[in-house]
Formats: C-alpha cells, structure tokens, sequence
C-alpha cells in the first residue's frame, strides 16, 4: 500500500506564521493544518524554515530567517543560547513569557484534561528573574586543545557546550566550578569521555544555602586525587563531598558519597523553618519563588486547626514543616530514605513534633491512613501520580486536595482522572519557578462536590 504523503518532507523550505509555542519552548507553524515546529521562532512572527525532520504528526524545521519579527522578542542575554538549549525562551520578553506559562498552562487543561471552563490565574512572575537558581550540575569535558571545559550538553546530544558563566545561575556556583575546572587542569585530571568510557572527572554539582554557604560535590569515576589541592582551591566552600560513578549512565550521581572536607550538610532557610541540605537533598531550585509556591499551596488548602493533612511525595519536608503551624497533625510520605532522613531531622531541628514522616509508595501507604486524613497535598515528579493513588483519594472522600506539579500536562490529565471522581478544579495558579524556559510550575485546588 502507498505510504500517505506528507504536506512538508525532510529538507523543504517553508514560510511559516507562527500561531504557538509548544511546551519545549518551540515555535509552532502549520502547513494545511500539519505542525512545524520551530525553535528559536515566536508567536506572531512569519519565518523562513529549513525541515530536517518530518513524521506522521509533525515535523522539525530549523530556522532561517524572520521575516515578520515579534515585537516581544529581545536579543538574549547570554552567549550561549541557543546551543545549550536551557533557557529556550530567553529571546521572549519576561512580561510575554509570563503570558504563554499562563497560557500554556490554560491549554494543558483544555486540550489534555478536556476542561470547558477552568480557572487559571495569571502567574505568579519574579521582579528580577537572574542568577535565582540555587543549584547546578556542571558536566566537564576536554576540548581539542586539551584544556578542561565545563558546560551543558547541547540539546538531545552529548555535545558540551563549553560555558564561563551562566546567568540564571548564583554567582558563587560558577565561580566554583570554574575552581574545579582549574585543579582539574593544574593537577593534569582528564575529564570522563561518555564515548570512550576513558577518563576521570564527571561532573561537579554545587549547592548554595539562603545564607550564603557553599557545597561542592565533585563527582569521578573513581578515586579522587589531589584532595589537598582540591580542597585548596575552594576556599568559599563550607561543604565539600565527593562522589564515584563508574557506570555507563546518564545519571550524575552514583552510590558512594564521602566527606571530603567541612560541614556535613548545610542550614537553609524557607519561610522561617530551617532545612539541613545533603548532596542528594531535594530543594527547588528557586528560593524565592519556592516560598511563594508553598504559600499559594497552603493559602489553598486552607487548613483547620484540628485536622489531620497528608503531603504525598513530601521530599524532605519542605511543605509539612511550613504546614504544620496551621494544622493538628501533618503526614508526610516519600519514596526516597535519605529524604526522610533529611525531613525528620528537619522536623526535630525546627523543634516541629507534630509531624510524622514515612518512607514508601504513596499508592501503598496512603490507603492505610486514608481515614485520618481529611486533605492532601499533592507534589509528584514530573510524570504525575501513579493512578492507584488518584483511586485511593477518591475513595477515601477527601474534600480537599492541592496539587503541585511541574509538568502541566499531567497535572491536566491527573485532575481529569480526579473528576471523573467527583471532584472540580476550583482554582489554577501556576508560579515561575524557572525563568527564561519553557518550565511551568502550577498550584491546583480540588475540591469534592
């Protein structure tokens, strides 16, 4: 049988009017109703593209030129955009990126959940939206002339884009991994090649505290040299750990963590509740922004003094501590050991002992509890609940659930599931944790009717 031919075929050059930008950050361009997707292009522009990829539902196109320019676009402020392929809308205004998240969010629950009429309030955007991220995992690479380079890998490949600053980053992390980047060099450490599976250092992953501290986690192979010298050559450094990953894998950390100098973890502090950070402590990224994310959560889940409150995938503790001033007792669960560990000693350093924390599957501790429990808050990783915890919640008649999520396409899809359940979407608030991407983070109150 004859394949179907496509509107537009791998190397065509097309014009596009760009009606859209998808979640990637990617303009969107049709051809007799087939989407082109193109990064680098903004709604409202009409662009000259270049197809190096075509598939039954939709092609990639590289851009080429811009015939009709948006008047929210902005010349980027970093020089690496776009190769490294982090903040893919840096060359949006921040007001017009405020905008789409919104919009994207609202989409997410129209087309994805099939919602007529849902709530989505304008996001909730920072004044100054740089150097706000508080963590960054910095591969390192050898470049031809055989220096020691630190960067991204560029978009869908092992290519490292080599950096000497990052702007969305905290000052004091670059000026870290520029250290190690420089006793790398100084002490003759070849950097690990993912294609050769030769060489020594991986990747070096830094850690700021609210108050300023530093924690550097330099991740090898294997054994780790020159300690002396490393150590040296990061005076600014409070903690400084070390790690060994030896697997072919493009996971960053590996088993073995060793205190290689100073503290063993760091204070931070959230809404006046103190956290103690380890290398694999789950924080966001955004301090600011965070405070303003678990404040929305709480302000919608409203909750009584008497009652008792789950927070489902609790991390390290994060929203039970704040929570639990404004309830009679909090639950929290979590999949992960060290992070329970991270949230009861969180718990007992805030002198907090109305909290209770349990490691385990949601989906397999939550029916135990599910009668003491009148209210839930839901913060899962970026593929949503497990669908036995979403039946669980239902079953179970809770009133009133908040939902935090960082992916709005699951989050869509969740609370569809839920109201087959029986229960609305009240109120959508998303929050810009993550400025110049595409990232969404979004407050959901659902309420049973």
């Amino acid at each position: 049988m004859k394949s179907r031919s496509l509107p537009v075929n791998k190397n065509d050059d097309v014009t596009l009017e760009i009606t859209g930008i998808n979640s990637d950050g990617q303009g969107v361009g049709r051809v007799n109703g087939y989407a082109v997707f193109v990064p680098g292009a903004l709604i409202g522009e009409t662009v000259s593209a270049h197809v190096i990829k075509a598939g039954s539902s939709f092609a990639v196109a590289k851009l080429a030129d811009i015939t009709v320019p948006s008047p929210d676009r902005v010349v980027p402020f970093c020089p690496a955009f776009p190769s490294c392929g982090g903040c893919t809308l840096q060359h949006l205004s921040y007001p017009a990126q405020l905008k789409l998240k919104t919009q994207l969010v609202y989409d997410a629950f129209r087309h994805i959940g099939r919602f007529e009429n849902v709530r989505v309030e304008p996001i909730l955007g920072m004044g100054r939206p740089l150097q706000y991220r508080n963590k960054g995992s910095f591969p390192f690479s050898a470049l031809d002339d055989g220096t020691v380079a630190f960067g991204f890998f560029s978009p869908k490949s092992h290519r490292l884009i080599p950096l000497t600053d990052c702007p969305i980053q905290d000052p004091k992390i670059i000026s870290c991994v520029s250290a190690v980047r420089n006793w790398a060099e100084s002490n003759h450490i070849v950097p690990y090649d993912e294609d050769t599976r030769q060489g020594l250092l991986r990747h070096a992953v830094v850690r700021i505290s609210s108050e300023g501290k530093v924690m550097v986690v330099v991740v090898t192979t294997g054994a780790l040299p020159c300690q002396d010298a490393l150590v040296s050559s990061l005076p600014d450094a409070a903690s400084i750990w070390h790690n060994v990953n030896p697997d072919n894998t493009n996971v960053i950390f590996g088993k073995q963590f060793r205190l290689v100098w100073g503290d063993r973890t760091l204070c931070h502090e959230i809404a006046g509740c103190q956290y103690s950070i380890s290398p694999q402590s789950f924080l966001q990224v955004n301090t600011a922004q965070t405070e303003v994310l678990y404040h929305t959560a709480i302000r919608f889940l409203n909750p009584r003094p008497d009652e008792t409150i789950m927070d489902a995938y609790c991390g390290a503790g994060t929203i039970s501590l704040l929570l639990s001033s404004y309830c009679k007792n909090v639950i929290g669960i979590e999949s992960v050991p060290e992070a329970i560990a991270d949230a009861s000693r969180n718990a007992a350093q805030n002198s907090i002992q109305n909290t209770s924390f349990i490691c385990g599957k949601v989906e397999d501790l939550l029916p135990k509890y599910r009668q003491s429990v009148s209210s839930v808050i839901l913060d899962p990783p970026r593929k949503g609940c497990d669908p036995t915890v979403l039946s669980c919640i239902a079953e179970s008649h809770i009133q009133r659930l908040v939902y935090v999520s960082c992916n709005p396409a699951t989050l869509a899809r969740d609370a569809a599931v839920l109201s087959s359940f029986g229960y609305s979407v009240d109120i959508i608030q998303p929050v810009d944790m993550f400025p110049h991407t595409s990232h969404v983070e979004t407050v959901c109150l659902l309420t049973h009717n």
